[in-house]
């Protein structure tokens, strides 16, 4: 697989990484397979997937743990993204940017891990209790322990901005101008996806002018953009969809213009490619920084979208994909 670089440390990854999140946390737990992950896990590995998305609060916990088991044997094959800064309770999630709480978080992380270092420690969210350089400077001092390379920052959601006129992403780039000058960010994680293009506005390009990796969550858009979804399927009350404004019956059938678009790109490029694959290859087009991570607890998906890694669009596709309607949602 095509390897791209994260940061000015020159850090090098699988082009298309692996999101661990839905093996133990948002989506339909009645399909958490604890065997399959473990599968989809070493199979992303064998193909080249070599960055492993998760944090501390997947599960909670339990998502590390399933990937310290493949850890075990195969440490020198990954890179390890994990998060730090948020904390789940009963009925809700809050942040805790306290320095003494990252030392203890990172190495608790490690444990569960095992490993004796994490390649990319991310800042989940800033905690709006304690100002988010003393946050950066605990975790500047793990990369300075060797517990931590490289540091990265979790965008604030697109829908985080209440003012009048801000941007999309205004919050974000003002935590990263801040954060920089205490100590360099190597990758930022926003959700970037044919239907959810908000960062190419201006945190992408902010990202591009520094030389900062760009981790691309959700990429396909929850599933949606890999056209398996049937509008009014329903999902399970855990699951994240369940909640979402876009994936409403009504909302699911709105958008299935978006998905005859990756349809049509496919089926250009041949009888295997998936709107899945199109859907990647579109992100991994938006320039060479930057890593799609979809999220899988599936090894045959792993597979699919590791391929997605090799496919070309040409510029008529990107043009086409360009024109497709925009997402609507029942918050539109």
């Amino acid at each position: 697989m095509e390897r791209r670089t994260i940061g000015a440390t020159a850090l090098a990854v699988g082009a298309v990484g692996l999101g661990c999140m839905p093996m133990s946390w948002a989506y339909s737990t009645s399909r958490q397979q604890g065997a399959e992950s473990l599968r989809t896990v070493h199979r992303a590995l064998d193909l080249g997937s070599t960055l492993l998305d998760t944090a501390d609060m997947y599960g909670p916990f339990t998502n590390e743990l399933l990937l310290g088991r493949v850890l075990r044997q195969r440490r020198s094959e990954a890179f390890v993204s994990t998060k730090v800064g948020l904390l789940v309770g009963e009925q809700h999630i809050v942040a805790n940017g306290r320095p003494g709480y990252v030392r203890r978080a990172c190495d608790a992380s490690l444990r569960r891990l095992q490993t004796d270092v994490i390649d990319l420690y991310q800042l989940h969210r800033a905690d709006p209790e304690v100002p988010v350089e003393e946050t950066w400077g605990a975790m500047a001092e793990l990369v300075r322990a060797g517990k931590v390379r490289a540091l990265g920052l979790c965008a604030v959601g697109v829908r985080g901005e209440r003012r009048p006129g801000a941007g999309l992403f205004d919050t974000t780039i003002r935590q990263l101008e801040r954060v920089q000058q205490v100590f360099p960010v190597s990758a930022v994680e926003a959700e970037l996806s044919v239907w959810s293009p908000e960062a190419l506005g201006s945190l992408l390009p902010w990202c591009t002018a520094r030389g900062i990796g760009f981790l691309a969550a959700m990429p396909l858009g929850n599933g949606f953009l890999t056209g398996t979804l049937t509008p009014g399927q329903g999902f399970e009350p855990d699951d994240l969809r369940a909640r979402h404004p876009r994936f409403t019956a009504e909302m699911m059938a709105a958008n299935q213009p978006i998905v005859a678009g990756l349809r049509r790109v496919a089926a250009r490029h041949g009888e295997e490619v998936t709107p899945a694959q199109v859907a990647l290859a579109w992100v991994l087009a938006q320039g060479p920084h930057v890593i799609p991570i979809p999220g899988t607890k599936q090894a045959c998906w792993a597979e699919e979208n590791a391929a997605a890694a090799g496919l070309r669009l040409t510029p008529e596709d990107l043009q086409e994909l360009r024109r497709l309607p925009p997402a609507r949602g029942s918050w539109d």
